[in-house]
């Protein structure tokens, strides 16, 4: 199911089937734990940071042919005590994340991950103050792959190559769960994290059909005149983010900021009804709109 951007008006027919949640009618799927990373670096156009997107395929169940960033859902072997970390305790993560220790810490290593299996980045190093500098290799190619179909999971990894998770390279920045019509549901800590020096991103997913850097900004302004297809919560991000001037000065604002979990929800929109959005974004929506 296709959600109109915010704050354009829904279809009747949706706008019937939310009703029906509304009052118990229907019973809402049980949500999944995700998390999804918003890969920056500085644009060389100076108009903000850039991002990495990934078009899905248009075979996906959910958000096909969407732009998403790196991303999915959070794995059985996420939750591993064991796993080498570097960075915010999973306590202090969970004060972040509005979640219990147990989730946090799953829910970090969900984020690296699935950066490392999208995009070929990898937020790790041999120590608490270092980050690998290249993962283009045949070795490392094997092993992303080996991550990716669950052959190998990342404590394994980390453990065989010496590295420890730098988790300090995260920043929080939002959370949405999917609206209770939608047939499958995530409930999705969004972060925030700086391309490390010498890393390069590769069109590496089975799960995308092609991959782009595109300043934030423009991304929101492609979705905007309908050349690009996102879903609101990448949609409102893309255009938050691409406010900012520079990738360091995103995540000096995760830095101040907690994740409080929102689903958008029906409301009116002049005569029709359109979905919901945190009240922080409604002023840059409002004046994107003008």
């Amino acid at each position: 199911m296709k959600i109109p951007l915010p704050p354009v008006p829904l279809p009747d027919d949706l706008v019937a089937v939310a009703r029906e949640y509304a009052d118990g009618t229907r019973t809402p799927v049980e949500p999944r734990n995700a998390a999804t990373v918003v890969l920056m670096r500085p644009s060389a156009a100076d108009v903000g940071p850039d991002v990495y997107y990934m078009r899905r395929q248009v075979s996906m169940d959910f958000a096909a042919g969407m732009a998403v960033f790196p991303g999915g859902g959070v794995d059985p072997r996420d939750f591993d005590t064991e796993v080498a970390w570097a960075g915010p305790t999973p306590a202090e993560w969970a004060e972040r994340l509005g979640s219990d220790e147990e989730t946090a810490r799953a829910l970090v290593c969900t984020a690296v991950r699935e950066t490392f299996e999208e995009s070929g980045v990898l937020l790790a190093g041999p120590s608490a103050d270092e980050v690998v500098a290249d993962t283009t290799g045949d070795d490392w190619e094997a092993d992303r792959v080996a991550l990716e179909t669950r052959e190998l999971s990342m404590t394994d990894f980390l453990l065989r190559r010496g590295l420890v998770l730098r988790t300090d390279l995260l920043g929080v920045w939002d959370a949405w769960l999917t609206p209770v019509f939608e047939p499958k549901r995530y409930r999705t800590w969004f972060f925030v994290a700086v391309l490390p020096a010498g890393q390069r991103t590769r069109d590496v997913s089975s799960e995308s059909s092609s991959v782009v850097w595109l300043p934030a900004r423009n991304a929101a302004e492609q979705a905007d005149a309908g050349e690009l297809a996102m879903m609101p919560p990448t949609y409102l991000t893309s255009m938050e983010v691409g406010s900012f001037a520079t990738p360091d000065d995103v995540l000096a604002e995760a830095a101040s900021r907690s994740a409080e979990m929102f689903t958008p929800s029906v409301e009116p929109l002049g005569e029709g009804f359109t979905l919901s959005m945190p009240d922080r974004l409604r002023p840059l929506v409002a004046e994107r709109r003008r």
